[in-house]
């Protein structure tokens, strides 16, 4: 069974739970439920504060060699006229499509699946049953938020485009999911490694998925930086 693309539209006042294409079945429960941070995405899915230093510094330099050249600091700031609002512009939309991207996205976990609904235009919504996840990997970050990844059992396989920036940076031949920038990332990382194992302990499970496949229990590192919450 492959992670499903399970709904694709863009009203979400219509949606009859919260973040979920239809109503939780009956012995199915909502465990959590968050969104991205939308300065910690501008950030780190957006490289917000390092493009903002490339323009700052190719600025500078345009200064400091209009000034060299031409000996007048007035021309030298007359050189800035258009380099100055156009950085300004580009900057300001990758903000404003950060703040949309996590405003649009909803993460939910359940005790059977992990569903992202994601997009800012189209709406999609993915669901990611628990005993088809192969991984999931913690990265916590310096500023207390944090990042959760989760690798699908073959031969599962969601498009990287379909879910960036919701994805692994780089993992472009077997993209990995992504639950972004969450300010609690620990805590949702415990409730899913509890959830993980409670999925591998039913009766019939045996340590695999139903198609006979492994899965973990817990989490686990990924190398995508310090170690996962277990």
């Amino acid at each position: 069974m492959k992670a499903q693309r399970v709904s694709a539209t863009g009203e979400h006042e219509f949606e009859p739970v919260r973040g979920l294409p239809d109503r939780l079945p009956p012995g199915e429960q909502m465990l959590w439920q968050g969104t991205p941070d939308g300065r910690r995405l501008a950030l780190q899915a957006f490289h917000l504060r390092k493009l903002a230093i490339y323009f700052g510094v190719m600025i500078a330099w345009r200064f400091i060699d209009v000034l060299a050249s031409s000996g007048s600091g007035l021309q030298a700031a007359a050189s800035l006229l258009w380099p100055v609002p156009l950085a300004a512009a580009g900057l300001g939309l990758l903000a404003l499509l950060a703040w949309l991207s996590a405003r649009t996205t909803v993460y939910t976990l359940t005790n059977k699946r992990v569903v992202m609904r994601l997009g800012i235009v189209l709406t999609v919504t993915f669901n990611l049953p628990l005993s088809r996840l192969d991984a999931a990997a913690l990265r916590q970050r310096r500023d207390g938020g944090g990042d959760i990844t989760l690798r699908l059992l073959p031969p599962q396989r969601i498009a990287y485009l379909n879910l960036w920036p919701h994805a692994r940076p780089w993992a472009l031949s077997r993209p990995e999911p992504m639950l972004r920038a969450l300010p609690d990332a620990q805590a949702v990382a415990h409730l899913l490694a509890d959830a993980l194992s409670a999925t591998l302990a039913q009766p019939g499970a045996a340590g695999t998925a139903p198609d006979g496949l492994p899965a973990t229990a817990a989490l686990r590192p990924m190398r995508m930086g310090r170690p996962a919450v277990a």
